[in-house]
């Protein structure tokens, strides 16, 4: 595991912690989307870090609307335009091993959802 203590950044830390459990799996790569540090399976993007340090995951409407409603996550806005399978998931600097669960979790849905379509 990567010892956060030491990154600038937590957010980032953690998400390079998702980062090497990813890599193992088929067509799985690490890069650059939207200006930001993320994943991606067989070319799709299934999770990025957004600007605001959120870990931004794409998942089916229905799943998204739950995490939402549910108070998980939030909605991702791109200039004015609610985007609906997208949703982001924050990172609570005073439970980082909390939010590292919680992001694996969301990330492998958002792969899996990704990689079957």
């Amino acid at each position: 595991m990567h010892d956060r203590t030491d990154s600038a950044d937590p957010a980032r830390a953690l998400l390079d912690d998702l980062a090497a459990d990813f890599l193992r799996d088929p067509g799985v790569e690490f890069g650059t989307m939207f200006r930001s540090p993320g994943l991606r399976v067989f070319g799709k993007i299934f999770a990025f870090l957004g600007r605001d340090r959120r870990l931004i995951v794409k998942l089916p409407r229905p799943r998204a609307e739950e995490v939402v409603e549910a108070g998980s996550a939030r909605e991702v806005t791109m200039g004015k335009r609610t985007m609906r399978e997208w949703v982001g998931f924050p990172v609570d600097d005073d439970d980082l091993d909390g939010t590292l669960t919680t992001w694996r979790r969301a990330a492998r849905e958002a792969h899996d959802y990704v990689a079957d379509r």
